[in-house]
């Protein structure tokens, strides 16, 4: 057992030793109450769980109230898009998820739990015969390049999220303390490296390189796709722009590709023709698929001056 599912495994057993006490004091609830706390599971705080079960019968339905429009994004209008689309994907998950035999409803499972959180993924690559000769059946979820894991380790349809996907599960608890049932590209995932080499002396290469699993896809007919846009500046003394120049890169993966590629990282060459001796090159990176944009500064040297 790795460390991390050794982890997980100690969280899971203080959780549910935890969780006797609440179930007990829950049961006592009346039915409207009983199935409000279970229906918000995955989005209700423990502050408020707490408050909710302290109240006097009378208040609850205030409470509840209260709950929903603390998560209504627009409150001037009729409706509560948020409530709709959490209770939308609860529907979604029962739908979907209930391959299993006698197992939990959609909705409760690890894959309806993270599709009510981060709704439908934007590909889902399933591997109903395992990945490999004696693999188990498997799926992979990609949220932009966002990967969760699925394993069904009783081939009874029951599919178990990856103890071992530190980050997946690190994501969908940050998610959680956000109370919103969706993941976007966020201001500031998407990342990159400045590599600047003098490869002659008249001649300077910039590389940008960029970790695929910080670039955000978008899936247009089955494949995963963006266009990345690299502008750069060189800035004099004064910071006074002296030159630039601008370059894109299409990108299209199959899922498949993509996971293969793990940590690796994308490489963008620039020739670059730098006038002055010394200044600062601004390099500026931004995705199609999220519209995220990303800006860094290097000092560089120019070519020395003519004599």
């Amino acid at each position: 057992m790795t460390r991390n599912a050794r982890l997980t495994a100690v969280l899971l057993t203080l959780v549910t030793a935890a969780g006797c006490a609440t179930v007990r004091l829950e049961k006592r609830l009346d039915p409207d109450s009983r199935t409000f706390l279970s229906e918000v599971r995955y989005i209700i705080t423990a502050k408020e769980r707490r408050t909710f079960r302290n109240l006097p019968a009378a208040e609850r339905p205030a409470f509840m109230a209260a709950f929903w429009a603390q998560r209504d994004p627009d409150p001037a209008t009729e409706e509560n898009e948020f409530k709709t689309q959490y209770y939308q994907r609860i529907e979604e998950a029962n739908f979907l998820y209930n391959e299993g035999r006698g197992s939990e409803p959609g909705w409760l499972q690890d894959r309806g739990r993270i599709h009510i959180l981060l709704g439908p993924p934007d590909t889902r690559a399933q591997y109903p015969r395992g990945m490999t000769f004696y693999g188990v059946p498997a799926e992979i979820w990609l949220y932009g390049w966002f990967p969760i894991y699925f394993y069904d380790y009783n081939w009874n349809g029951n599919y178990r999220l990856e103890p071992d996907s530190a980050i997946q599960l690190a994501a969908i608890m940050k998610t959680q303390l956000m109370l919103k049932p969706q993941i976007a590209g966020q201001p500031g995932a998407l990342d990159f490296r400045i590599d600047l080499k003098a490869d002659a002396p008249d001649r300077r290469t910039l590389r940008v390189l960029v970790p695929y699993r910080k670039i955000w896809f978008k899936d247009e007919d089955g494949r995963l796709s963006t266009v990345l846009s690299v502008h750069v500046t060189a800035l004099d003394g004064k910071e006074k722009p002296v030159w630039e120049t601008s370059i894109e890169k299409p990108l299209a993966f199959k899922a498949e590709e993509l996971i293969k590629l793990g940590r690796a990282e994308l490489e963008i060459e620039i020739a670059l023709s730098l006038p002055d001796e010394k200044g600062l090159l601004e390099v500026t990176l931004t995705s199609s698929g999220d519209g995220s944009k990303v800006t860094k500064r290097t000092p560089y040297r120019g070519f020395p001056p003519a004599s």
